[in-house]
């Protein structure tokens, strides 16, 4: 089995894998099969109560989505994990099966656009009461925890303006209040950030991201204790959020390349935020990597790195953005990040889509906010596509 105190990089390529492994193959098999056949009734029956390990149908549990499973517990450092169709199915599943009505939430503003809907919408229509705080005010949230709350959810760095919450503190004040503590680290990734290992008792993935690279499978998970997650695991198994075996097969086989994906997105996102603090239409730069950013000593302590995603704001607004956008030839203008390729959007069409312009405002989303997902391009490349980019935006706006 994998040795749990090797390397990042080392995990990422070989753990998880060991058992499921056949006939001398070096990669782990795709199963399709939807049920699992038994000779002898008694050991059919034990699989299927979970006194013996094995697989009695895909709704459930499979080969190789397990595979992936293993994988991300060890890489995050987490007893057990469970895998999704998608992030906001292990998003909506997590909080689903720990809150009923009458429960309270505390969380932050900035949270993705599909979790604060939730927030917003579909939990008070449960019943449950939500609290939702200035991300970064780190009294406000800590005098909410106080009040009372089953859990307290996080999201650091926060999708798309990059904010930090301090981990370690929030958990501390989440457990003295008796609250579950929920971190989503889909930006994190387990390479820059372990959130278990800074208190938290449950990390979220939207494994679509980063952890996949290459924008061709959907899938989500959540790790942590054995006796958390095996609620999480029973409530997703009757509801049927199951990830697609190809899907795993998809993530598995991009997780193997993640820490050298992660560490060129990473330095591709310091030089092209440093890049854009030059250029007079950029009215703000939000990366967590730059000395300026508001919580840079909090991200400085709790992340190695300081992740692949940034976020700028343009004069002009959606008419800067219409221009600037179409221009660029090295980015893919698309819902989606954490891929190989740069992919960049404004929140009004990616991560708040759901949200109307009000909503985004109130939450500090301007309209003319653009996010980047940095891909593994040439940094160079990068730069260069940017700065023609805003050279003939510049002339057609004649600013």
């Amino acid at each position: 089995m994998m040795n749990r105190e090797s390397r990042p990089g080392t995990r990422a390529v070989w753990a998880g894998e060991e058992d499921y492994l056949v006939h001398g193959a070096t990669q782990v098999p795709v199963v399709l099969s939807v049920a699992y056949g038994y000779h002898d009734m008694d050991e059919w029956y034990d699989v299927a109560t979970g006194k013996k390990k094995g697989h009695i149908y895909g709704r459930n549990t499979n080969p190789t989505v397990q595979a992936f499973e293993d994988k991300l517990k060890t890489m995050e450092g987490a007893e057990a994990a469970t895998s999704f169709s998608t992030g906001m199915a292990a998003i909506s599943n997590t909080l689903s099966t720990f809150l009923v009505p009458g429960d309270r939430i505390v969380s932050i503003k900035d949270t993705y656009g599909g979790t604060n809907k939730i927030f917003t919408e579909f939990l008070p229509r449960q019943q449950v009461e939500v609290a939702l705080c200035e991300t970064g005010n780190h009294e406000e949230i800590e005098a909410e925890v106080e009040k009372g709350c089953k859990i307290l959810y996080l999201e650091s760095p926060t999708n798309p303006t990059v904010k930090i919450t301090d981990i370690e503190r929030m958990a501390n004040a989440g457990h003295a209040a008796g609250a579950l503590v929920i971190v989503d680290n889909t930006f994190g990734t387990p390479i820059n950030q372990n959130p278990l290992a800074l208190g938290a008792d449950l990390v979220i993935h939207s494994a679509t991201k980063f952890l996949g690279g290459h924008a061709d499978a959907l899938g989500g998970a959540v790790c942590g204790s054995k006796q958390l997650v095996e609620q999480i695991y029973h409530y997703r198994e009757i509801n049927g959020a199951t990830m697609d075996p190809m899907a795993a097969y998809l993530i598995l086989r991009g997780m193997k390349t993640l820490h050298l994906r992660v560490r060129q997105q990473c330095d591709n996102a310091k030089a092209l935020a440093e890049y854009l603090q030059t250029k007079d239409i950029v009215e703000g730069v939000y990366y967590p990597g730059l000395p300026e950013h508001p919580n840079h000593d909090i991200a400085k302590k709790q992340m190695k790195d300081f992740g692949g995603m940034l976020s700028f704001a343009v004069k002009g607004g959606v008419e800067t953005v219409r221009e600037l956008l179409p221009k660029l030839q090295f980015a893919h203008r698309a819902a989606n990040l954490g891929a190989v390729e740069t992919t960049v959007g404004p929140a009004r069409t990616t991560s708040h889509v759901e949200c109307t312009p009000e909503e985004r405002a109130a939450m500090g989303i301007p309209e003319g906010l653009i996010r980047v997902s940095c891909g593994i391009e040439e940094t160079a490349d990068i730069l260069s596509d940017f700065e023609q980019a805003f050279e003939q935006t510049a002339a057609a706006l004649e600013v």
